[in-house]
């Protein structure tokens, strides 16, 4: 039993001006006029302690980058058809031999992850040995533990 869908073309959106994210857009370029304010402060207000806004400046410069990247990464334009695996989008071409290597990979990983887990030895009931520098062999099973003082 086969169900088919029919997937419509989606018409993009398109942003004028600063793009999607107009809100960090703003924000980073507040950051970078009140750094570079308080920056500006620091070497021409002839303060004794001009020093401190020259840091502090570029401290607000340098957390501005934060908001440039929020707004880069948020007008990264993905075309619909890369996105088809991510929303559960189906494509109309090639959709049977997708599926079988689909179901074909899910299968062999699921094989190779369930073979791992099978060879894993059991812990209770292990017999551990431990040799000192004098060849002398201590074993010790998980029923009784053995303790000995050991003198440097």
């Amino acid at each position: 039993m086969s169900t088919s869908v029919q997937v419509e073309p989606v018409m993009e959106r398109r942003y004028g001006g600063v793009g999607r994210c107009a809100c960090s857009f703003w924000f980073a370029v507040a950051h970078d006029i009140l750094g570079v304010f308080i920056m500006m402060v620091g070497v021409f207000g002839g303060l004794v302690i001009h020093d401190l806004f020259i840091y502090a400046g570029a401290i607000v410069i340098f957390l501005s980058l934060i908001w440039w990247v929020f707004w880069y990464s948020g007008n990264i334009d993905v075309p619909p058809e890369e996105l088809e695996d991510d929303v559960g989008l189906i494509k109309l071409k090639n959709r049977g031999l997708s599926q079988v290597v689909r179901r074909v990979s899910g299968r062999l990983s699921n094989s190779i992850r369930n073979s791992f887990r099978r060879s894993r030895p059991p812990i209770s009931g292990t017999d551990v040995s431990l040799s000192t520098i004098y060849d002398s062999t201590i074993t010790s099973s998980s029923k009784g533990f053995v303790r000995e003082t050991l003198s440097v």
